[in-house]
């Protein structure tokens, strides 16, 4: 009877730490602040100093987790793209990352599977200014929409689509 109760209890014990790890609970309690400065082209491939581009922008909405703030991609003046989240704000959570998907926007997370993604990387921090570099390559008339995603549960936190920037 005892080998037996210790074996439940150690099954538990093991249950329990299994869902702790992949749900990680404690991430959704913690924010994590970043504060990038806009990245700046190198001088060295830059034949003449000039100021960022923007190509796209647009405002996050909300989808599984609460989602605010201005995405846009800008190029700078030496050719590189880099998306910049600014007066950013989400949930935290585990293995969050920025995605550009193929689709104009995402309201599903469905979506963002069956258009297809770029991932830009993991994020950086639930809240603040950051930035991420974009291949120069990418067709941004395909990738219209920044999505932050979930990859554990595959979950989509939010998504901003990106339209022709008015700046």
């Amino acid at each position: 009877m005892a080998s037996r109760r210790t074996i439940i209890t150690l099954s538990a014990l093991v249950a329990i730490v299994a869902a702790w790890y992949a749900f990680r609970p404690e991430r959704l309690f913690l924010n994590t602040t970043v504060s990038e400065a806009f990245p700046a082209a190198s001088q060295a491939q830059a034949a003449v100093p000039s100021a960022p581009v923007p190509l796209a922008a647009g405002r996050f909405h909300t989808n599984a987790h609460e989602t605010k703030g201005l995405a846009t991609i800008y190029r700078l003046s030496d050719g590189k793209r880099v998306l910049r989240l600014t007066e950013f704000a989400t949930s935290n959570g585990p293995d969050v990352h920025v995605y550009l998907v193929a689709a104009g926007d995402v309201q599903e997370d469905a979506t963002v599977k069956r258009a297809g993604f770029v991932d830009l990387g993991s994020i950086k921090g639930n809240v603040g200014d950051q930035n991420y570099d974009v291949p120069t390559d990418l067709d941004l008339s395909k990738y219209r929409a920044a999505t932050i995603w979930c990859r554990r549960f595959a979950v989509n936190f939010g998504t901003a689509p990106l339209g022709a920037s008015q700046m």
